[in-house]
């Protein structure tokens, strides 16, 4: 519950200030990718520049989390390793526990008259 309070305590605001910036930057903008020839048409692109700010928010978004998936490879691989392993302890300790108990089957009874 508490987490979804933060949720909306972060997002709502964040949505209000996304369409503000919407609606403050409706011009429409030309990013021309010919350097040499900005007037070039076939190598520019014009939209409104609330696209554009979005599509570079998106794009960083992107990267960023590309980079910490990057960045994090080591850890998982970590956890894999370890998981395997905790897998094959497991598994001989089940096969342990089944000798244990096959023995234990195997064993004769203790006689009540003897203990005493």
């Amino acid at each position: 519950m508490i987490k979804r309070i933060i949720a909306l305590a972060i997002f709502v605001p964040l949505g209000i200030i996304l369409i503000m910036l919407s609606v403050a930057n409706r011009t429409a903008v030309t990013l021309a990718l010919n350097p040499f020839d900005p007037a070039d048409t076939v190598l520019s692109l014009t939209l409104p520049f609330f696209v554009f700010l979005f599509a570079a928010l998106i794009v960083g978004m992107i990267i960023g989390s590309v980079a910490t998936w990057f960045k994090q490879g080591k850890h998982r691989k970590q956890v894999r390793a370890k998981t395997n392993e905790a897998v094959k302890w497991h598994a001989e300790a089940d096969r342990e526990k089944a000798k244990a108990q096959q023995i234990a089957a195997a064993l004769p009874a203790p006689d009540k008259r003897n203990a005493a």
